[in-house]
Formats: C-alpha cells, sequence, structure tokens
C-alpha cells in the first residue's frame, strides 16, 4: 500500500501538517468568501454583481468541505470552526482580508491572483499521497477553473483597454502583489508534508504561481513590482487588522447564540 488511502492511515507527523493545512486553505476560503459577498448589490454592471456572489457562495461551499475534513480530524465542527474563533486563531493569508474599498479592479486582482495560487495547489494535492484530500481537490479544481477564467478575462481586459482601465489595474497588481506572495508563507508542517508527498513546499508552489501569472501578466500588459517584500504573518495568527472587523461583522448572528441549529 503506498500513501495514505484514508485520513486515519496518517501518521502523527502528518496528521498534524495535514491539519496545519487544512486550516490555512479553509480560512483563505471563508475570509475571502466574506469579502466577495460585500459586492452583492454593489458590483459595477449586473453581471459582475452576479458574478462575485456567485465565488462568493463558492469559495465559502469549499471552506465547508476543508473544515469538514478537519472535524474528521477531530478538531471542532465546521460551524465553530468558521465563526466561532479569534482573529489570531485564523489562518488565513492576509491578503483574503484586505477591505475592498469599493474599488472593484483591485478586488479583480486579488482573486484573480488568489485563484491561480489555489489552482496552482490544488494541482498538486490532486496527485498528492492523501487520497480523501486528493479526491476532494479534484473536485474542487473543476469548479475553480471558472474562477480563474473570470479573473483572467478581466485582468486581460483591462489591462489592454483604457488608459485608465490599465493604470487602475497596475495601482491595484501594485498593492495585491506582496500581500498575494503571502499566500506561500513557508511554515513548519512544509517539510512533513513534502515528505509525506501530500503536498510539495510553498517555494515550490509559488515558483509555479509565479510562472503562470507572469504570462497572463504579460499579456494583458501589466508589470509585476519590482522588488516586492512578501507579508507574512497571516499562517501564524498575524494579521491585518482588517481581519478583526471582518470577523465582527461574519461572526455576529452566530455569537447571538452558537448552539442555535439552521
Amino acid at each position: 500500500m503506498t500513501g495514505y488511502p484514508t485520513l486515519a492511515d496518517l501518521t502523527d507527523s502528518s496528521r498534524g501538517a495535514v491539519i496545519d493545512l487544512l486550516f490555512r486553505m479553509a480560512d483563505d476560503e471563508i475570509v475571502l468568501g466574506h469579502r466577495d459577498s460585500e459586492w452583492t448589490g454593489h458590483g459595477p454592471i449586473l453581471e459582475e454583481d452576479i458574478a462575485f456572489s456567485s465565488l462568493s457562495q463558492d469559495e465559502m461551499g469549499h471552506a465547508l468541505m476543508y473544515y469538514q475534513m478537519l472535524h474528521e480530524l477531530g478538531e471542532a465542527d465546521p460551524d465553530t470552526l468558521a465563526f466561532g474563533r479569534k482573529p489570531g486563531e485564523y489562518r488565513c493569508a492576509s491578503l483574503v482580508s484586505l477591505p475592498n474599498n469599493r474599488d472593484w479592479a483591485f478586488c479583480v486582482v486579488r482573486q484573480f491572483l488568489y485563484d491561480a495560487a489555489e489552482g496552482v495547489r490544488l494541482a498538486a494535492l490532486s496527485e498528492g499521497s492523501l487520497v480523501p484530500l486528493a479526491q476532494l481537490a479534484r473536485k474542487l479544481r473543476g469548479e475553480e477553473k471558472y474562477h480563474l477564467m473570470h479573473g483572467r478575462m478581466w485582468v486581460v481586459r483591462l489591462g489592454k483597454g483604457t488608459d485608465e482601465s490599465r493604470r487602475r489595474v497596475q495601482k491595484a497588481l501594485d498593492l495585491a502583489f506582496p500581500y498575494a506572495l503571502g499566500l506561500f508563507e513557508p511554515t513548519n508542517a512544509d517539510a512533513a508534508l513534502a515528505d509525506a508527498a501530500i503536498c510539495p513546499r510553498e517555494a515550490n508552489l509559488c515558483a509555479q504561481w509565479l510562472a503562470f501569472v507572469g504570462s497572463i501578466l504579460d499579456e494583458a500588459g501589466l508589470t509585476l513590482p519590482d522588488g516586492a517584500e512578501p507579508v507574512y504573518g497571516g499562517r501564524a495568527g498575524r494579521h491585518h487588522e482588517s481581519l478583526s472587523r471582518l470577523l465582527e461583522d461574519m461572526q455576529l448572528v452566530y455569537k447571538i447564540d452558537p448552539a442555535a441549529k439552521w
């Protein structure tokens, strides 16, 4: 038998690393899903109002699947994991919690950079040795490809559009890129995940991501900012102040009665 046919087959070291990975992915999804939901009723055109609402629904649904897998590994139930933790207990990258500020160009760029990163990670996980996670990754890749198509289309369209649209999307890229590098923040789980052939090291995933987004940005006539320093800390629970404000809104109803059944 090769690999890990079930979650129960994980060793102690690989189990802890998988839990770390799942928290990172789930928290990215739930927080970005909430940010995307803030465009509902406020999109620049009707089609994008609907598109971002759909993106939000998908991201939250994917977060639920990761939280369910965490629950199978002995963590709390999905509702508690999603809504019952303090800001410092979340492991999302800072990119996903940054405020929208009604800046649609920024949100398009953020979504594109994030979905490209997720595509690279899911592709790697789908070939990994942890069978339940590989199966889930293959399922989610089928849905996420449409997210990436949406972001890619708009980045190229805006980059090749008017001088104004190009200026705005380049400004958004300059702001978002250092935070996007934080999606690949190294963690103590890297070695165990790589050694178990579950997921490559973050540096390897980042290199693949840079090659992909670089080709799309070249097509759009956009340039990556020189010398950008990665914004790290999110994977260790050190977050941009915007996450605390976002969680106040996101957890409001849950905290009224955490024991309620919906």
